[in-house]
């Protein structure tokens, strides 16, 4: 788990990152594009990165665009849309053999990154615009991921809970957008989204993989020292620290199982040392196959069909989310909430600890399994401010005492209950 990262800035509002790691025979370079995430703009937005993957100047439409990658070895070009915070990220990612790898040593880094940005900078514009064809065609795309979004009633519940915790705070709105606002995008309202974005995004470019690094880096520095920019700020994110009037939810949808999700206010976590007390607080009281939660909630007294907690740093909330019978509502609700008291009492094991902190180690070594995992980690590493790698990270849990995780139970209250609750079609 000793990977690091090494970043710097190439323009303004621009920085180069990238983790080595000399076990891959592949690397992974991802251009993250960072905007504040608003209402008006975050469904056509969530449109660009799936737009620019079909194709570029120099490729102008998929047939093309795969016979390049194939040429490069079989190289995959992906695209997604992320969110943190107050932050929506629109991303790119080619992936592709290391030079040391090709037959005829070919430069497969440098021709990787140049395909890259070529799609991200110089895409394939008709009359200026996006192809309508392709818009009409990534607009059905989107519209069924928000749909599958809903269709996954467990995420779907937490959303809301979220939804209404959050409400009225940018972190609240979809990432993908909302189906409603579908049918105003056209092309040139694509292209105004994506011209608004070259200039106004903040870039992370990120390289992660076994290989050397420059070719890329050199590449998107020349690339953006050619723009005109004026990066726009994003919203810091504040945190509400505890509870009020604990508000109460029940939407109803035709399902055999209903999700409760119940929201945590944290209290104030300053410190790192602080965020890992309450990481291994809500990992002890809900984050395991032997927590507090699933041996009480589920298995002693067989009030769901499970329960977990998950604590989000980011947003510095834990949400607790079970499927069970809507009667068992009220019961569970109790037995949740008596067990957060056990935590705050003290009333859990040296062995509870460390098998908790065990299982913690497994899932922070599971990050350097692969790129995009690797890539992910130090991304949201970059976002809250911060550079910690897996290593660092789990000796810093490994020190979190019993004290420090009472300490960080005591500043827990309940915010919201949320209960999507099953009826019958």
């Amino acid at each position: 788990m000793g990977n690091k990262l090494l970043r710097e800035q190439i323009a303004l509002g621009a920085y180069f990152s990238s983790v080595r790691d000399g076990k891959f025979k592949n690397n992974r370079i991802t251009a993250h594009m960072i905007l504040p995430l608003r209402r008006e703009d975050a469904t056509q937005n969530a449109l660009l990165p799936f737009l620019m993957r079909k194709g570029s100047a120099d490729c102008p439409d998929f047939t093309a665009l795969n016979r390049r990658l194939t040429g490069l070895y079989g190289a995959t070009l992906e695209a997604d849309v992320g969110k943190f915070c107050n932050s929506q990220v629109m991303e790119l990612s080619i992936i592709g053999l290391d030079d040391r790898f090709a037959l005829e040593r070919e430069e497969v880094v440098r021709q990787c990154a140049q395909l890259l940005a070529g799609v991200l900078f110089r895409p394939h514009f008709v009359e200026g615009s996006f192809p309508a064809a392709d818009v009409e065609l990534e607009k059905n795309y989107l519209k069924n991921t928000i749909e599958g979004e809903i269709n996954d009633k467990r995420s779907y519940a937490m959303l809301r809970a979220l939804d209404t915790m959050n409400e009225g705070q940018p972190n609240a709105l979809r990432k993908y957008g909302y189906i409603e606002d579908l049918d105003r995008i056209t092309p040139a309202a694509c292209r105004e989204a994506y011209d608004r974005m070259i200039a106004g995004a903040q870039f992370e470019i990120f390289f992660t993989g076994s290989g050397d690094p420059a070719p890329a880096k050199e590449i998107f520095a020349e690339a953006l020292a050619s723009l005109v920019r004026r990066p726009v700020e994003i919203p810091a994110y504040e945190p509400q620290l505890t509870a009020g009037t604990v508000k109460e939810v029940t939407e109803e949808m035709v399902l055999s199982q209903s999700k409760l999700v119940l929201g945590f206010r944290l209290g104030r976590l300053e410190t790192q040392a602080q965020q890992n007390a309450m990481r291994m607080m809500a990992a002890i009281f809900g984050g395991t196959p032997f927590s507090k939660l699933f041996l009480n909630v589920r298995e002693k007294h067989s009030l769901c069909y499970y329960c977990a907690a998950r604590y989000d740093r980011a947003l510095s909330l834990m949400l607790v989310d079970s499927g069970l019978s809507a009667e068992n509502k009220d019961q569970a609700v109790q037995e949740i909430l008596r067990q957060l008291e056990e935590m705050k009492a003290g009333r859990f094991t040296d062995e509870e600890l460390e098998s908790t902190k065990m299982a913690l180690a497994t899932g922070l070594r599971s990050t350097t399994d692969s790129l995009g995992a690797m890539e992910t980690w130090y991304m949201n590493q970059i976002l809250r401010g911060c550079a910690v790698s897996p290593e660092e990270d789990w000796q810093a849990l490994r020190r979190v005492t019993a004290e420090e995780i009472v300490e960080a139970a005591a500043g827990v209250t309940l915010d919201t209950v949320y209960l999507l609750k099953g009826k019958e079609a």
